[in-house]
């Protein structure tokens, strides 16, 4: 067996599926499913294994996996699904030309497309032919066609990141998702914590017919299992100092420990099941090159270039501090570093950033205002860079919080920071 298919970040981990703390999960949408009549919610922070869950509870032969993503309308997402299971739709007809047009897989033209009435002719089987500049084809329903074509069926529709709809088209979407669960098409959508209940906001008549199951960060131990189990497959003999290292870098993420892993065995030069057990030291030159290469998979340079400069300066400059280690800037470079300290953490209280900073500075570290204020406009400055709430600050708690464990390791492993 080859190390890829072992360790499998990005792909459904065949071999190094850790499931004994879902459970509970599993067995809250198995039973909802079979109720059928609620539609699921699954939110969880990004890369802690929401869609890897679905799938192996599913089974990918019987989930329509679309994404909110780019959809401009509740049409453009039920299309998605019709791309995914074949359904042919009708195209329409230009003046005076013969098109070759489809219908439905599971009803007459009627059944799936409105005609309009006039003077085209129907020949063939799923073929119109226009015969005049009258003949047209008018809009299809969506959701009938939805309906008719997923209605009672072993398909589940799982909308994977149901917080990037437009928030315009939410409402329209959330309702159309209410008549398609009344009429027997099953649907799971998936978001992260902060976006959790959009869907209920966009409609409240589906309150009350929601299950929401909640995901977090995964926890060291757990994601140590990944290790432990892959390795065995491949005979590599590990020593439990370095797994631990590499969970703690991982933050929580199944997928960035999974990548982790993968490298580890490059790293080691095995790319498949070894004949001769292979040693894996607790070595921190080891641990470095691992997690330096794993780094290049998350590139938040230009991200973190923005982080360091901080918004533009109105009258004076900023007051510049020397480091320990000798280099010199300002409030917004000390934050970014002091992020990037050990030990790994995603979410800091005030009083931690300020340990962090004043352990790097020479002298007087920045006043607190400097440094909640920094945090209130980095938190801004990298979402909208990224176009997505990954960095949030609370003013009310003073806690910065890191969304996004990949942020965190590039912070901590790439020369950027």
């Amino acid at each position: 067996m080859k190390a890829k298919d072992v360790f499998t970040p990005g792909r459904f981990p065949t071999v190094t599926f850790i499931e004994d703390h879902l459970t509970e999960k599993r067995k809250l949408l198995d039973d909802a499913l079979d109720a059928g009549s609620m539609l699921i919610s699954i939110s969880g922070p990004s890369k802690s294994g929401k869609t890897v869950f679905v799938e192996q509870c599913l089974g990918k032969q019987n989930l329509i996996q679309i994404t909110g993503a780019g959809a401009k309308s509740a049409a453009d997402l039920w299309m998605r699904v019709f791309d995914i299971i074949g359904t042919p739709i009708a195209k329409t007809a230009t003046a005076g030309s013969a098109v070759a047009g489809s219908v439905s897989a599971t009803g007459s033209v009627e059944g799936s497309v409105i005609v309009a009435k006039g003077k085209a002719e129907l020949s063939g089987t799923g073929t119109y032919t226009s015969k005049s500049s009258e003949t047209e084809v008018q809009a299809i329903d969506h959701l009938q066609l939805l309906i008719r074509e997923l209605g009672e069926s072993d398909f589940v529709v799982f909308i994977d990141d149901f917080h990037y709809v437009p928030r315009e088209i939410q409402s329209d979407v959330a309702q159309q998702i209410k008549e398609a669960i009344r009429n027997g098409v099953r649907f799971i959508c998936a978001s992260v914590p902060y976006h959790s209940d959009d869907v209920i906001r966009s409609n409240p008549d589906l309150r009350g017919r929601v299950l929401s199951i909640d995901f977090d960060y995964w926890k060291s131990d757990v994601l140590e299992k990944i290790a432990y189990k892959g390795f065995h497959e491949l005979n590599i003999i590990h020593r439990i100092p370095m797994i631990k290292k590499m969970a703690v870098e991982a933050a929580g993420s199944p997928q960035l420990m999974q990548y982790l892993c993968l490298n580890s065995c490059y790293a080691l030069d095995v790319r498949e099941h070894s004949k001769e057990p292979i040693d894996f030291l607790d070595d921190q030159s080891l641990l470095e090159k691992i997690c330096r290469q794993t780094v290049l998979s998350a590139d938040y340079g230009s991200v973190i270039e923005k982080m360091k400069e901080g918004p533009k300066t109105r009258g004076s400059d900023r007051k510049i501090h020397t480091t320990t280690a000798g280099w010199q800037g300002d409030v917004y470079r000390l934050l970014v570093k002091s992020l990037s300290l050990d030990p790994p953490r995603l979410t800091f209280r005030y009083q931690s950033l300020l340990d962090r900073i004043s352990t790097i500075c020479i002298g007087d570290p920045p006043s607190g205002s400097s440094i909640t204020s920094a945090c209130y406009q980095t938190a801004s400055i990298v979402n909208d860079s990224v176009g997505e709430k990954i960095v949030e600050w609370d003013s009310d708690n003073d806690v910065f919080d890191i969304r996004d464990p990949y942020l965190l390791f590039y912070l901590r492993w790439s020369d950027d920071a």
